[in-house]
C-alpha cells in the first residue's frame, strides 16, 4: 500500500509516565497513523533540556520508560522507527543552520513562549535554548522532510514557524524542504487538571 506522506512527531521525556493528554492527543493517533504514513517518532531529549537543563538526571530513565510506554501503546518499531533525538546528530546540525537564518523577532512573537515564561516563572527560562525551542522543533521535522505533523492546537504556532523557516530556507537555497502541514487529532487540546 502506498503511504499518504511522511510524518515526524516526538515527545519530551520530562514526565515519569504518559498522561491522558499524551494518550488521547498523541499516542492513540500515532498508532493509527503508522498504517497510512511513513512515520518517524522521536524521544526529543534535547527539547527536555530547554526546561530541565539545571537538573537533567531523570531524563535518561524517562527516555527508557517512554520507549516502553510507546511500544505498549501500540507503536510498532517495525513500521515506525522510534529513536532518541540526541543519537541523531543531524538534528543538532540542522538546528544550528536554521538558527542562522531565523529572525529573533519570529521566536519572540511565538505565543507559547510568552505563556510558558509566565507559567514556569519558578524556572530561569531566559535562555536561547528555551527561546530557540521552535527552531529545534523545525529541524526535527525538516531533517526527515516530513510533509505532515500530528500536533495539538497548542503546537500550531510552532508548526507555522517551522513552515516559515522552511520557506525562508528554500527561498535562499532552493526547494529543499516541504512545508509541513498539521494533522490535528480528534482531541486537539486536552487541558490538564491544573487548567493548562
Amino acid at each position: 500500500m502506498e503511504k499518504k506522506g511522511r510524518i515526524f512527531s516526538g515527545m519530551r521525556p520530562t514526565a515519569d509516565r504518559p498522561h491522558l493528554g499524551n494518550m488521547l492527543g498523541a499516542l492513540s493517533n500515532w498508532v493509527k497513523l503508522q498504517d497510512d504514513y511513513e512515520c518517524y517518532f522521536g524521544i526529543v531529549d534535547w527539547h527536555a533540556l530547554t526546561t530541565a537543563y539545571a537538573d537533567p538526571r531523570k531524563i535518561k530513565e524517562n527516555i527508557r520508560q517512554m520507549a516502553i510506554d510507546w511500544i505498549s501503546a501500540g507503536i510498532d518499531p517495525a513500521k515506525s522507527p522510534i529513536f532518541v533525538q540526541s543519537a541523531v546528530k543531524e538534528h543538532a546540525e540542522l538546528h544550528l543552520l536554521l538558527s542562522m537564518i531565523t529572525p529573533v523577532t519570529w521566536l519572540e512573537r511565538c505565543p507559547t513562549y510568552k505563556d510558558q515564561l509566565i507559567q514556569l516563572k519558578e524556572k530561569d527560562l531566559n535562555t536561547y535554548g528555551f527561546l530557540g525551542y521552535p527552531v529545534l522543533m523545525a529541524a526535527d521535522i525538516l531533517v526527515y522532510r516530513a510533509d505532515s505533523v500530528p500536533v495539538g492546537e497548542d503546537q500550531l504556532p510552532h508548526l507555522e514557524l517551522a513552515r516559515e523557516i522552511a520557506r525562508r530556507f528554500n527561498n535562499f537555497y532552493g526547494p529543499i524542504f516541504p512545508e509541513p502541514q498539521a494533522l490535528l487529532s480528534k482531541t486537539p487540546l486536552l487541558p490538564g487538571i491544573d487548567g493548562r
